[in-house]
């Protein structure tokens, strides 16, 4: 599945909660560090959508993701549940 197609399913999907988040680097003293935050949380999926494209604007090195997310529920049972990895590559 495609970067787009992944966005798509986040701004389309059922939950009515609509959640960004990002994914990035950071050097802490003398290594790196893999950090995953929610950074923008809206019931408005055209809001969503457009703050998305805003930070992957303001912010080019960081990786973004928009998710559905329903209430109450288990979220890792979703397919597209909020998470992003950071592999070792990521921190060389």
């Amino acid at each position: 599945m495609t970067e787009k197609e992944y966005i798509r399913m986040g701004l389309e999907g059922a939950g009515p909660l609509k959640l960004i988040l990002c994914g990035s680097v950071e050097e802490k003293e003398m290594d790196k560090i893999g950090v995953v935050s929610v950074v923008w949380a809206t019931l408005d999926a055209g809001a969503a959508e457009r703050r998305l494209y805003e930070l992957k604007q303001e912010n080019p090195d960081n990786y973004y993701m928009v998710y559905s997310v329903p209430l109450d529920k288990d979220l890792t049972e979703l397919e597209h549940y909020p998470s992003i990895e950071i592999t070792k590559e990521d921190l060389v």
